[in-house]
């Protein structure tokens, strides 16, 4: 008899768990009939709707959140958008008619989808660089279609209120190949779609409920400003053309600056608003904590580290190879003491028999200056290429600067080099050197002996300054505590304009300095070289 409850209350428990498995899948997949929905093409967005979503919810909203995913989202996104509490639906994308269109339109129009979405009664759609900074559940007493209108009394789709229809979704689609889009994507097409969408009235959230419920539903509405908030507003004039404090929805369109874009933070201030709410998201899966991808962060400690050991190996290359670290800290005392300067930083005249100076060429300063810049150039190109792009602000600025002093010490070190080697077969072709290596390696004086550096302090003075002007040209904004776009621009240009002003006389001194002591070295003792930095 015990043998018989006990099963039977064993298989109880298996159809009681049964049946809430099968609930909560249900409740997983739709538990109201209201539900905000974005879309996600590629991984590049992913962080954006991670954000979107912890907006959401920290609005204090209860209600679906839908993200349609296409067949180019990987699996890992797919399962991480489900950890942060998205209902993950897959789509095919929809072609876009147009034939003249940007390049990243090419599936924009997969987002009239969302006006098929028949199984909700009321959706919010919300582009993935929209981010919530305040409830707006009023939005779902909206009409059949609201949206906010931009530039030239054009409806922007970034937000929009949609109640689907099946109806309305089949004439979109039969229109969509006959209807002019004018910026050759959905927002064009819905402007087409939608005739007289600017005279439709303003949405009035605040009117008592009983005259919202009694009223016919209108076909189309327009959203205020507050609900669809451009930062380019905030670009004019450095502050919101609307009341901040009742701003909803915050929505970032300019294309090079997104959010989730490490350098956008150093330019826009409104971006702290959007980085505040990831510093805030959970760690779902392992490692994306506060919006990290554990995928690059491997890749980041390698770039924080690789410039430093290059520097470390340099170092002994040049240094150690030809004298120890005690031998260094001894010279550098004896250099205090008798307040010299390091070898290179002046040639003494006995090492020189020749009865007249080497020549320059004439086109040796305006190569190198040339060369520079475009060291220069090459060095932001490929660090920008290098660094990826969702990192922090202050992990992407680092080593945004790590990364181009490294290239661009050892593109324009190089280069030197060159110019070094040609001075010397210059001098070993006009055989007019003649070089005593005692009155190079002795300090007058002392009695001291000492072997001859491969760096020249002149190129580290050099050096230092183009670095220190690189790091303070950008940092002017911040210090003098100015937030608006275009004066911090107008700010960095001028710094950029000392800077490239203090490069061109760096470069051309340089280059003329190697050549000479290359000439000067050209006939005397060979010694061991080895790669410098600006030497």
């Amino acid at each position: 008899m015990k043998a018989i409850l006990l099963r039977l209350w064993i298989i109880s428990l298996i159809m009681f768990l049964s049946c809430n498995y099968w609930v909560i899948g249900a409740s997983k997949s739709q538990s109201t009939e209201e539900a905000y929905v974005t879309l996600l093409y590629g991984d590049e967005f992913l962080l954006g709707v991670r954000v979107l979503g912890k907006s959401i919810r920290e609005s204090g909203s209860t209600k679906d959140m839908v993200v349609l995913v296409s067949d180019g989202v990987s699996q890992y996104a797919n399962d991480l958008l489900r950890a942060d509490g998205w209902i993950v639906e897959k789509i095919s994308l929809l072609s876009n008619p147009n034939q003249v269109r940007p390049t990243r339109f090419w599936g924009v129009y997969t987002k009239l989808k969302v006006f098929n979405m028949t199984k909700y009664k009321k959706v919010v759609y919300l582009d993935a660089d929209t981010i919530v900074v305040k409830s707006i559940e009023d939005l779902f007493k909206c009409g059949k279609f609201c949206a906010n209108l931009k530039h030239s009394e054009r409806l922007n789709s970034g937000v929009m209120v949609i109640e689907p229809s099946e109806e309305v979704f089949k004439d979109m689609m039969s229109k969509v190949t006959t209807l002019p889009s004018y910026t050759g994507g959905d927002q064009g097409f819905l402007n087409s779609y939608y005739v007289g969408f600017a005279n439709a009235r303003v949405y009035e959230p605040n009117q008592p409920s009983d005259i919202l419920n009694s009223r016919k539903v209108p076909e189309m509405e327009r959203l205020s400003t507050l609900y669809n908030a451009d930062v380019g507003l905030y670009m004019l004039a450095n502050k919101w053309m609307v009341d901040e404090k009742e701003l909803r929805v915050i929505h970032y369109t300019l294309g090079p600056l997104k959010p989730w874009d490490w350098w956008t933070s150093w330019l826009l201030k409104p971006v702290d608003v959007w980085q505040n709410v990831r510093l805030r998201l959970q760690e779902s899966l392992p490692g994306t904590g506060w919006g990290k991808n554990p995928r690059d962060e491997l890749l980041v400690k390698f770039l924080f580290l690789f410039p430093l050991l290059l520097i470390v190996f340099c170092y002994y290359r040049s240094f150690l190879k030809t004298r120890s670290l005690c031998d260094h800290i001894r010279q550098l005392y004896y250099k205090v003491r008798a307040r010299g300067v390091l070898p290179y930083s002046s040639v003494p005249s006995s090492t020189i028999v020749s009865p007249q100076q080497p020549k320059v060429p004439a086109f040796l300063g305006g190569i190198s200056v040339c060369v520079c810049f475009a060291a220069v150039l090459v060095s932001l190109g490929l660090s920008l290429v290098i660094i990826p792009r969702q990192v922090m602000p202050w992990t992407g600025l680092l080593l945004m600067y790590e990364w181009t002093f490294t290239l661009f010490f050892l593109f324009f070190g190089s280069y030197l080099h060159l110019i070094y080697q040609w001075g010397k077969a210059v001098a070993n072709r006009a055989g007019q050197f003649q070089a005593h290596p005692a009155s190079l390696d002795h300090e007058s004086g002392k009695g001291h002996q000492r072997q001859q550096s491969c760096c020249d302090i002149a190129a580290c003075y050099y050096g230092l300054g183009m670095a220190s002007l690189a790091i303070l040209s950008p940092a002017l904004p911040s210090i003098f505590g100015i937030t608006a776009l275009f004066l911090r621009l107008g700010l960095m240009v001028v710094g950029g304009l000392v800077l490239a002003s203090f490069m061109t006389y760096a470069s051309e001194h340089l280059s003329v300095r190697s050549f000479m002591r290359g000439f000067e070295e050209g006939g005397g003792t060979q010694r061991n070289r080895s790669i410098c930095f600006l030497c």
